[in-house]
């Protein structure tokens, strides 16, 4: 079973049917959809969001950036990159893929396209490619843009996760200050997952720990698969069906009442049950992945 042939088509029948609901899309829709990959009518689902939503700003993650042109003038205003090393040999080890070079390319696309506020998403593993902490960040800095390391979830997908390649955030703070001199937490209200520091030079950069500190009680993030299972957790199991009653004539009242009963009635901790499990290891086994992709990451957006 493979999913997101079209992954447009879902969320725009979605939309279609919520337009009259517009504080609705943009409090609940929205962040469903904000970690995507997209890759079929990228800039028309966009500029629906934007008519249909209250938001004025529209964030969205990517494995690249070379539709930069398009994304900006379709309405998007700020992109998250992820990118793990700056080393072509280990990129490709990392990925499967040897194009490096492409999301370099897309990162400075970005940048010339108008794009401001981007954020470099790093996942660090120990005694993989934590040597780069100190190169990823420097390059974060010269690029014009903010990086966030991420500790090592042991999220579907990673099937070969064991605790002791977790690079930690305290770990991660301890280099950077033995590097850099003092590092200063950012007092901040709201909802994002990143924990922001400054460097004494004032850099900014952020720590997502969702594996050593889980921020399960203030997490608002949810993701919509491109058949239309709704996941209130990137360690759920079992998703919403929404494709199944918008299919079956549901009105745009019925499909509000389910959103908002399911979110009203969330109770996910993922990450802080997962931290409780006596010797952890991978969360989903290789096998149950082959039976079900959905709890595949990518599937429903990392």
């Amino acid at each position: 079973m493979k999913l997101g042939k079209a992954p447009i088509v879902f969320r725009k029948e979605l939309l279609d049917q919520l337009r009259d609901h517009r504080t609705l899309i943009s409090m609940i829709v929205i962040p469903i959809l904000l970690f995507p990959v997209l890759v079929i009518g990228t800039g028309y689902l966009l500029s629906k969001w934007k008519e249909r939503t209250e938001r004025e700003k529209i964030p969205i993650m990517l494995l690249g950036a070379e539709h930069a042109p398009a994304l900006r003038a379709a309405g998007l205003h700020r992109l998250t990159i992820s990118l793990d090393t700056l080393r072509p040999d280990r990129f490709r080890a990392l990925t499967g893929r040897d194009n490096l070079a492409a999301v370099l390319e897309g990162i400075r696309a970005a940048a010339d396209a108008g794009f401001t506020g981007t954020k470099l998403d790093s996942v660090l593993l120990r005694g993989s490619n934590d040597d780069e902490l100190f190169d990823l960040l420097e390059f974060s800095r010269h690029a014009g843009i903010e990086v966030r390391f991420l500790e090592y979830m042991d999220v579907a997908g990673a099937t070969r996760w064991t605790l002791d390649q977790v690079f930690t955030r305290a770990e991660i703070l301890a280099a950077l200050t033995q590097r850099y001199g003092r590092v200063e937490p950012l007092a901040e209200n709201g909802s994002a997952p990143a924990q922001r520091f400054c460097l004494p030079d004032g850099t900014t950069f952020g720590i997502i720990a969702s594996t050593t500190t889980p921020f399960c009680r203030t997490c608002d993030r949810s993701r919509l698969t491109s058949d239309g299972l709704w996941f209130l957790c990137l360690y759920a199991t079992r998703g919403l069906d929404l494709r199944r009653p918008l299919r079956k004539g549901a009105s745009p009242e019925e499909i509000r009442h389910l959103i908002q009963q399911a979110w009203q009635q969330r109770d996910a901790r993922g990450a802080e049950l997962r931290k409780q499990v006596p010797d952890r290891c991978a969360f989903i086994p290789l096998e149950g992945l082959r039976r079900d992709p959905h709890l595949e990451m990518h599937t429903r957006g990392g």
